[in-house]
């Protein structure tokens, strides 16, 4: 839950040590430490996205410009958040560094509650419940693999980080003009496009 809320923690090295736990000394069981996990993590991430909703963007318009966040930047993560959100929100939480930032991100950018709510829920139950699971019937053998499929979801995430920020640094004018223009509708009282 901690680290769902923005703290950067191990949450999946505990997930996966009480899961280990569980299948080596039956003391605990899987069932219950799965919805611990699942509960922890829905629950972080909203209040995650509370602290976001009431702070971030204020902070963000205040000490934005120090790190190259301008007015329009701004501007167009809450047009791609508005958009696209429920995907960040869902992949983010495989992705460990962006676990930590995605629901305040998302409560700083306003995207709505129940748009995050339900890819959050998702996001969680699968992402707690999959490696309490699935280290519980591998066993030990999740600690030989998740070495390697770590390292390897570890590039594949860089990778795809890396080519979200080009497209949005080549394609960053155009957006901002959509999002310029979906706000001027939006203040017009019309429906999105």
């Amino acid at each position: 839950m901690l680290e769902s809320m923005g703290l950067p923690l191990p949450a999946e090295t505990l997930i996966i040590s009480s899961a280990l736990y569980c299948a080596a000394t039956h003391r605990l069981d899987i069932g219950w430490v799965a919805v611990a996990a699942v509960v922890g993590a829905i629950m972080g991430d909203n209040f995650g996205y509370l602290i976001g909703r009431t702070f971030g963007y204020r902070l963000l318009e205040r000490h934005g410009s120090k790190v190259y966040l301008t007015p329009q930047r701004l501007m167009l993560g809450r047009y791609l958040f508005s958009r696209h959100g429920g995907k960040v929100v869902f992949f983010g939480r495989f992705i460990a560094v962006l676990r930590v930032f995605v629901a305040l991100l998302a409560g700083a950018n306003r995207m709505p509650w129940h748009t995050f709510l339900l890819f959050n829920a998702l996001g969680g139950i699968g992402w707690a419940g999959g490696y309490a699971f699935c280290t519980y019937y591998l066993g030990h053998e999740v600690l030989r693999i998740s070495g390697p499929v770590g390292i390897a979801l570890g590039l594949v995430a860089a990778v795809v980080i890396g080519g979200g920020f080009l497209f949005l640094k080549k394609n960053e004018l155009r957006l901002t003009q959509e999002a310029m223009q979906a706000a001027e509708r939006e203040q017009k009282g019309e429906k999105p496009a």
